[in-house]
């Protein structure tokens, strides 16, 4: 790219090129790659990022994804794929790179259900990825409600030591800690509606991350990445979120108030990282999409999201098997950390 081109380019331009090189941040690592195959028509519009969706469009993804006519693998993966085998040809085959993240500790209903979701019951799952090697993300609640799914429902506590023990051993033992809003509390009694954020105004979403933040810093975790609790928040609060954090994550409940996105892939000064199914659910659902992704050596990021309480109440058993399997080849997000400041550079150089 050219000097004058570079100085022309839009801020959807620059989304795109970043998420460019993130997708190929490898092979541009490990000079496999040069940096002017990204200018590939094909590459240009497999990493293009889509503006969010107006609301009856939004509505309408939500309602196809439910009923399965809208798949990741077919909307999201493959486009990338054949990014990644017009740019490299026969070298496109690579492991895939999967980011785990697991919601949440402590458990949003952990004041009401001590005995099924306690420190206890999470500690046993800890233990199994510890014993796996498997690097994962924890979203981290500062508070603990009182009947979190009650809107009007008034209480929540600060972490309890035992809480607050266990998030210090799981930063010694590398764990990722993210940000899962303040105390859970859903501000909607529908449960198509459940969200600790959305509707907030400006002034109260900043007042929310001020007051979790200050909590977790006394403890020294300072969050990069930022979970909505219910997968859930307003377009127009992506922004906020994008100021205070280099990863923002979604779910299938953020297709209604985001769109149907790409993943991961750059949306102003933070990556938007949302998951779906296949690969998000329970581990004997996510089980079969990962063995595709390995059999295809696809190459790609790919966000895994388990629910520790759902697999608690399996036996932990299925948790087992799926990590067999991704343990080769999941990414620590250190990794992708990394992969991100370095497309935040190159996409800078070329803008200037």
């Amino acid at each position: 790219m050219n000097a004058d081109a570079s100085n022309s380019l839009t801020p959807r331009d620059l989304e795109q090129l970043r998420t460019a090189h993130l997708l190929f941040d490898a092979e541009l690592q490990g000079g496999t790659l040069a940096a002017e195959a990204l200018s590939a028509p094909e590459v240009r519009r497999a990493t293009a990022v889509s503006r969010v969706p107006s609301r009856p469009l939004r509505l309408a993804q939500q309602v196809r994804y439910r009923l399965g006519g809208l798949r990741f693998d077919s909307a999201v993966l493959e486009p990338l794929l054949a990014a990644r085998r017009t740019a490299l040809g026969a070298r496109s085959a690579a492991p895939p790179r999967f980011l785990i993240r697991v919601d949440e500790f402590p458990h949003y209903m952990a004041e009401d259900e001590p005995e099924r979701f306690g420190v206890a019951r999470f500690e046993r799952f800890h233990e199994i990825m510890s014993a796996s090697g498997v690097p994962y993300l924890l979203a981290v609640l500062p508070r603990v409600s009182h009947e979190p799914l009650a809107p009007t429902a008034t209480g929540s506590r600060a972490l309890e030591a035992e809480e607050l023990e266990m998030l210090t051993r799981l930063r010694g033992e590398g764990v990722t800690l993210a940000l899962h809003g303040l105390d859970h509390r859903t501000r909607f009694a529908s449960p198509r509606r459940h969200s600790e954020l959305c509707g907030l105004t400006d002034a109260q979403l900043e007042s929310l991350l001020d007051e979790a933040l200050g909590e977790l810093a006394p403890h020294e975790i300072r969050p990069q990445v930022f979970v909505a609790p219910y997968n859930r928040f307003d377009p127009g609060q992506f922004r906020a979120l994008a100021r205070r954090f280099t990863i923002v994550c979604g779910g299938p409940e953020s297709i209604g108030l985001m769109g149907f996105q790409g993943a991961p892939q750059w949306r102003g000064e933070s990556v938007y990282l949302p998951s779906y199914a296949p690969f998000y659910g329970h581990c004997n659902e996510i089980l079969p999409a990962v063995e595709r992704m390995i059999e295809q050596a696809c190459g790609l990021w790919i966000p895994l999201v388990l629910h520790w309480g759902w697999e608690a109440d399996d036996g932990f058993s299925d948790l087992e098997s799926l990590l067999a399997r991704v343990g080769p080849h999941a990414a620590d997000w250190g990794e992708l950390a990394n992969a991100i400041e370095r497309s935040r550079a190159a996409g800078s150089r070329s803008h200037r």
